[in-house]
């Protein structure tokens, strides 16, 4: 009888393989037929487009596609759709979740990351990008073609496609606003195959959409962004704070009170702590002695000074806080990390909510042995460019958030451990709090996170109308991912 049924356990198992191998195959042939060149698993392209960010996230794609025209990429959807395979894009692959790869095994993926021209219009100052293009080569390129520039992150490996369509915040986003504030318009493949332009006057809800919740609508193949010049001079800083317990929750209230109504447009900047320390950098949009002024208000309160500063031009201030060569293209060799990431977004950390953070912060957190770090990102204020862009142009759901706060626990043991360290910090941190002044940034996924919560987190008042855009464009969730968005049910007859 055993062998029996052992016999037929082989066989459904052989059977599933042979499946498995067909479809693949199909998918192969699809592919073929449409031109698009795949990456052959174990070469060195293929070996470069599967390895993760985070290297505990590593999933086994059914195929890479490596596509070099919009047609290709438009074959590319039609073969998954047909043959049903989930379509992720990829374009710099530094997801904490491995969304790139699909968040989970099996997924088409389409690499973006030869599509990678940057032309800029010398008479609109308009640049024309494609999607697979990283920062350090855009902000390269806008550079060398013009002396011009967006509001970007500091990575210079990250993808512009992941970055500008679910935010976008960096060391200029206080003087500039967001990443995504610069598009004016793209061009994307929807899960029907066709290309549509949006704007904020063509396909108005798409272009909605799109910034903030991008991943979950289409495939961007290029955008157009305004640009700006550049000042001449740039000061980037470090700052140290001497925080002590019976000290902290008050540096951390003058601080608020310094964003919410001091803090120069010019100025650009974030907390920094790990357990040794914990200090202020940034850059300011003009020379030392203007640094100084400005941060002498908040320095005098907490006891901070500046230990560095250094005046500069715009490429040398993004080197100075690129963690790698700037101009970054293909082939592109990833840096690999293994870690948990987590974020809030807040309208402020004060009173006892501040109070929970920093209890945390010297009971637990500066006891803790593996390696982390915060980073509270200076979101907002009455001078932020970020609060002054119109809200309802983009389905960025946290505009009115003051901080960006991020965990970040680099674990040499079980993830389960850098997981409850990081989630207890921050639920600690929210408990106080009303659900409408906190929520989570979508750049810094939450692999802790089911699926509904995510959405909540990620897309706030903004979900509904976000989910029945996908009900419209995305049905059947083409473009799916573990925490992608949920289409909106259609409405019941009675």
């Amino acid at each position: 009888m055993h062998s029996i049924v052992a016999f037929y356990l082989g066989l459904a198992a052989s059977l599933a393989q042979g499946a498995a191998l067909n479809r693949r195959a199909a998918l192969e042939d699809c592919l073929s037929g449409a031109s698009t060149r795949l990456d052959e698993v174990g070469s060195d392209d293929y070996n470069r487009d599967v390895t993760p960010f985070n290297k505990r996230l590593a999933f086994t794609p059914a195929a890479i596609a490596v596509p070099t025209t919009v047609e290709q990429i438009q074959g590319a959807i039609a073969c998954g759709a047909k043959l049903g395979y989930k379509v992720t894009a990829k374009c710099g692959g530094h997801s904490y979740a491995s969304l790139g790869l699909g968040g989970e095994d099996g997924h088409l993926i389409i690499e973006l990351d030869r599509m990678n021209s940057v032309k800029l219009d010398a008479e609109t100052n308009i640049a024309t990008v494609e999607s697979g293009t990283r920062l350090g080569h855009l902000a390269a390129e806008l550079w060398a073609q013009g002396g011009r520039a967006i509001s970007h992150g500091t990575c210079p490996g990250v993808g512009i496609s992941g970055h500008v369509l679910h935010g976008g915040f960096g060391m200029s986003s206080h003087t500039h606003g967001l990443a995504l504030d610069w598009v004016i318009g793209m061009n994307v493949l929807l899960a029907n195959g066709t290309l549509v332009h949006a704007s904020a006057t063509e396909n108005k809800d798409i272009y909605w959409g799109l910034l903030g919740a991008g991943s979950n609508f289409g495939i961007v193949t290029s955008y157009e962004l305004k640009t700006f010049e550049p000042p001449a001079n740039l000061t980037w800083f470090v700052a140290n704070l001497p925080l002590k317990r019976n000290t902290t929750v008050a540096a951390l209230e003058a601080l608020e009170d310094f964003v919410l109504n001091t803090m120069p447009a010019e100025l650009n900047m974030r907390l920094f702590a790990q357990r040794q320390f914990t200090q202020l950098e940034g850059v300011y949009y003009g020379s030392k002695e203007e640094l100084e002024a400005a941060l002498a208000p908040l320095l005098n309160k907490t006891g901070g000074a500046v230990a560095q500063a250094q005046t500069t031009g715009w490429i040398k201030s993004l080197e100075h806080f690129a963690t790698m060569t700037l101009n970054q293209t293909y082939p592109y060799t990833q840096k690999q990390e293994n870690f948990y990431g987590k974020s809030l977004e807040l309208r402020g950390l004060n009173g006892t909510a501040a109070k929970n953070f920093v209890d945390y912060w010297f009971d637990v957190a500066k006891k803790e042995t593996e390696r982390w770090y915060i980073q509270l990102d200076l979101h907002g204020g009455k001078n932020s460019a970020v609060w002054k862009a119109d809200p309802t142009l983009t389905s960025y759901a946290h505009r009115d958030k003051l901080y960006i706060l991020q965990f970040y626990v680099t674990t040499s043991t079980a993830a389960e451990d850098a997981t409850k360290f990081a989630d207890d910090w921050a639920s600690t941190t929210t408990a106080p709090m009303a659900v409408s002044d906190w929520g989570m940034y979508i750049n810094y996924p939450d692999t802790s996170l089911n699926r509904t919560t995510a959405q909540q987190m990620y897309w706030g008042d903004n979900l509904a109308k976000l989910q029945q855009l996908k009900a419209e464009l995305d049905p059947k969730e083409l473009f799916y991912y573990p925490v992608s968005l949920s289409p909106a049910s259609p409405p019941e007859l009675v």
